[in-house]
């Protein structure tokens, strides 16, 4: 009993000494004011966090070994997920409105950013920091080609993916040899040649100024008002009122769809050969060559997979904003597509998809404690990094019994 007041008192004082100066002291002027409250209510709220935690620690550590000596058996739930989710997401569009959903937008975006570098970081165990470059190559591979070529949008995905993964193989060979630190730096090198290429070939890519891009059409039709392509207004076409919003619901639904599409096809390359590849490679480089495994075949695969990823992530970034330029693609986009993947675990799927929607979701419904919105999401991440340090979902491993 001693250590469950212990302890979370001890997290309460730290709290209340860590937030005092930042939530307590309110400038005037030359002098400050002294408000006890929010540093109060933090340290409150930590206590009980870390008693609450501690509780369900401990029955789960209970119930974990009541149950060790029962025959194991696989939970239904996973299946049932993977029916009722998709199904949940495609209604989740007329649910919304057009703020919210421009923000499952958003979400979708980081979800294929997550994916595509979790294949890089977590499955091949290349840690990556330059990953924003193949964000703008698709970015800008559609808003270029819309301008001089007259590319559309279903012409630029493919396009991008292609494009992006020439760009992740043209990384991969200089890094094969690479590793760890010096790895991250190359990378993380390569993301700001990339910008700065964009930022200062002005003739080009327009430098600051970027490149607009026109919203696509589906079979001839707009979703504008008026018709500016020498197409037909949706609208016009079904018989319906206008609104805004059909262009982000036609926006989402393709998105999602990829989104499911990229799912697919990471999972079934988790289960082939060249995923065992990628795993062996991230748990012992030395050992998976000896295997007679081609290092330099797996290194480049995963490069251009993820790249490719992220460059289809760029195209709809570009149609979403309907605008580019180089402001968008700096390095904190690198880092918050790693904390993505770090925060939902390293090579799981469903964890990366938690974290990019935490990431982008959280901090929009904290807009109303603007003051303290930084404050929240960094101890939420430090949070996660004490009790959750295998990320939200870890990854389970298919175990194989005996008769």
């Amino acid at each position: 009993m001693k250590t469950f007041i212990l302890q979370p008192l001890t997290t309460a004082t730290l709290v209340l000494i860590l937030t005092t100066p930042i939530s307590g002291l309110v400038l005037n002027g030359y002098d400050f004011n002294l408000k006890w409250q929010p540093p109060l209510l933090l340290a409150l709220t930590a206590f009980f966090l870390h008693l609450g935690l501690m509780i369900l620690n401990r029955r789960t550590t209970q119930k974990k070994s009541a149950s060790s000596q029962k025959t194991s058996h696989h939970p239904a739930w996973p299946r049932l997920a993977t029916i009722l989710l998709p199904l949940l997401g495609l209604i989740l569009p007329f649910l919304l409105g057009k703020y919210w959903l421009t923000i499952a937008i958003l979400a979708l975006i980081y979800i294929l950013l997550g994916l595509g570098l979790n294949i890089v970081v977590g499955l091949a165990g290349m840690l990556d920091l330059g990953f924003v470059a193949f964000y703008a190559v698709g970015a800008y591979g559609f808003a270029l080609g819309q301008e001089y070529l007259g590319l559309s949008f279903w012409a630029a995905i493919p396009l991008g993916a292609v494009l992006a993964a020439t760009f992740g193989v043209i990384l991969g060979f200089p890094v094969l040899r690479m590793h760890g630190d010096y790895l991250a730096i190359v990378t993380l090198g390569f993301g700001e040649i990339i910008r700065l290429v964009l930022n200062n070939w002005i003739t080009f890519t327009g430098g600051p100024n970027g490149v607009r891009v026109d919203f696509p059409t589906l079979f001839g039709l707009e979703f504008s008002r008026h018709a500016k392509q020498g197409g037909t207004p949706l609208h016009e076409f079904l018989g319906i009122d206008y609104s805004s919003n059909h262009r982000y619901l036609f926006l989402y639904l393709t998105l999602f769809l990829v989104v499911l599409a990229t799912i697919f096809l990471i999972t079934r390359l988790k289960r082939m050969p060249l995923g065992r590849a990628w795993e062996a490679l991230r748990e012992d480089e030395t050992a998976c060559r000896s295997l007679g495994i081609n290092h330099v075949t797996v290194k480049l695969s995963a490069f251009a997979l993820g790249a490719m990823t992220g460059g289809i992530g760029g195209v709809f970034f570009a149609v979403s904003q309907g605008f580019v330029n180089p402001t968008s693609f700096t390095f904190h986009e690198s880092a918050l597509i790693l904390a993505i993947v770090v925060l939902g675990g390293l090579g799981s799927i469903p964890g990366v998809i938690s974290a990019a929607i935490i990431v982008t979701v959280l901090p929009e419904l904290l807009r109303d404690f603007s003051d303290y919105r930084i404050l929240i999401f960094g101890l939420a991440m430090v949070g996660m990094m004490i009790w959750r340090p295998q990320g939200l979902v870890r990854t389970t491993r298919p175990v194989f019994q005996g008769l």
